[in-house]
């Protein structure tokens, strides 16, 4: 691939100028950076075959962090390697028509000279972060943009569980309303969301916080204390993720104990009628053997007298349930 050639896969190319913005680099200006210009992104769409072509043959990286680079299934995590920092993030599809559980993941090396980011869908919180560099309001350097990224994937997991809170609360109004009616799939769909989302935000909080106890020397103390602030924002994404699954169980529970009861009342009404003519199919089945000697049998009135002598059960029946509380 010759060097004055585009890079299919390139999606941006960006030399931050250390005040906040950054000029957009063509890839024969990529291919001719040097350290000395300035502080280099490359965000690449690690999908093209030119792309991870270039990551193995042509970026500088060694064989372990170009794999990692381009890995298609990864978790949360924050290892130092060579000379720079490998990191794997997650964010949450805010793409549109897309499930928020699906999460995104954002591929990183960064060196106090260069970030290259890989993806194979769009995070909007990467797009942001390109905006403000357009508009002169972006990071002025290595562990400022990392921050900011960061920083960015955390607050897009906001919007989600402020999303989830609403949804748990008109669940929660539907559960107590007279003629409310809980959607049960609604429900199961958003514990299922709820458990996927934790299952990537729980690791990232743990690769965040290595990454804030690291002793990089390019990583000062307004860095950590922007990443700790970060930490301490996903862990209350997280706790409020833990609190509604837990009001989600409590609402599925009450579902439950009111089929419950439900059911149990059905079957109460159901075992008192059964009550009610066990005695009377007894008699009848009695007195309608086909065999001589049933009483009454010559007597005109005798079917009449019968009628009232079952009608006389039910009544001391209920008389006796009534006695019981029963009814």
């Amino acid at each position: 691939m010759a060097d004055s050639a585009p890079l299919q896969g390139l999606l941006h190319a960006l030399l931050l100028d250390g005040q906040g913005g950054a000029r957009p680099l063509s890839w024969p200006e990529v291919a001719a950076w040097s350290p000395q210009q300035g502080f280099l992104w490359l965000h690449l769409d690690y999908s093209e075959p030119q792309a991870q072509a270039w990551l193995r043959e042509h970026s500088g990286l060694s064989a372990l962090v170009a794999e990692a680079l381009l890995a298609e299934d990864t978790r949360p995590r924050t290892s130092p390697m060579e000379a720079g920092l490998l990191m794997a993030l997650r964010g949450v599809n805010q793409n549109p028509q897309s499930d928020p559980e699906d999460m995104v993941s954002l591929r990183l090396f960064l060196t106090p000279e260069r970030l290259i980011t890989t993806r194979r869908r769009k995070l909007l919180s990467v797009a942001n972060l390109i905006e403000g560099l357009n508009t002169g309001s972006g990071p002025h350097g290595a562990m400022d943009t990392l921050a900011s990224l960061v920083d960015g994937l955390i607050w897009g997991m906001g919007d989600v569980v402020a999303e989830f809170e609403e949804r748990i609360d008109a669940l929660e109004s539907e559960l107590v309303a007279p003629d409310g009616e809980v959607k049960r799939l609604e429900l199961t769909g958003l514990r299922q969301q709820c458990i996927a989302l934790r299952r990537h935000m729980a690791p990232q909080r743990e690769a965040l916080i290595r990454l804030a106890e690291l002793p990089l020397t390019w990583l000062e103390e307004r860095h950590r204390l922007h990443l700790r602030e970060g930490i301490d924002r996903l862990a209350r994404h997280i706790e409020g993720i833990d609190a509604i699954r837990e009001r989600a169980a409590l609402v599925q529970e009450e579902l439950l104990g009111r089929a419950s009861e439900q059911l149990n009342g059905r079957m109460y009404v159901l075992s008192v009628i059964a009550a009610i003519f066990l005695p009377l199919g007894f008699f009848t089945g009695l007195l309608g053997v086909n065999v001589a000697g049933i009483p009454g049998e010559s007597e005109p009135l005798a079917f009449w007298w019968f009628l009232v002598a079952l009608v006389a059960v039910v009544v001391g029946q209920l008389l006796l349930f009534r006695w019981k509380r029963w009814l």
